[in-house]
């Protein structure tokens, strides 16, 4: 087994999101006008035996801002940015276990995600939709339609699935570096046109 089939899908998971936050900080300035970041997220070193990298920000946040906890709509709002973006990075062609992996992690979710309401109606929502990890195309688009069940029930606007990859495309990484386990992703030598 290579070293990225014994890695923890966890430690996926915190890669895939430190590399969307990584590209959210970088782009920011072009999706809000005026907007100009004075304190850039500066890595902190993580000790020996701690393989995560944590963000702190350079300079302290407010109090005000900072003695908050996530309201249910933020948190809902960055699960699904999250799950949009594994879900555009997912391959083409996934393996076995990428495909366990998946379907592992909604699971888990449904189970322990922070707000119970939220997760018991994310249960509901599995059983009535099983997951689809063939592919990245019906990943991305079970997910999208998943979404929108529970957006439905939140009485929020659908969004329209054909359009996920425009909002949710593949992050712009160099040398391979949002590569899901090592798969490539390379647009530009496709085969399957």
């Amino acid at each position: 087994m290579s070293k990225d089939q014994n890695q923890n899908p966890l430690q996926i998971l915190f890669k895939a999101s430190e590399a969307c936050v990584q590209y959210v900080q970088k782009n920011l300035s072009h999706f809000i006008p005026n907007v100009h970041l004075s304190s850039p997220i500066q890595r902190q070193q993580p000790s020996p035996n701690h393989q995560l990298t944590l963000l702190q920000p350079k300079e302290q946040i407010s109090k005000e801002q900072s003695a908050r906890p996530l309201t249910k709509e933020e948190l809902g709002r960055a699960t699904w940015t999250l799950l949009h973006t594994i879900a555009a990075q997912f391959p083409d062609h996934p393996t076995k276990q990428q495909r366990r992996d998946v379907k592992e992690l909604m699971a888990i979710l449904s189970r322990i995600y922070p707000c119970k309401e939220c997760a018991d109606h994310f249960k509901e929502v599995l059983r009535a939709n099983p997951v689809e990890a063939g592919s990245q195309a019906g990943f991305a688009q079970w997910l999208c339609h998943v979404h929108n069940v529970v957006n439905r029930s939140l009485g929020k606007p659908i969004f329209p699935c054909h359009r996920v990859d425009a909002r949710w495309g593949k992050l712009e990484c160099k040398e391979r570096a949002c590569d899901l386990q090592g798969i490539t992703l390379d647009f530009n030598n496709r085969t399957d046109t």
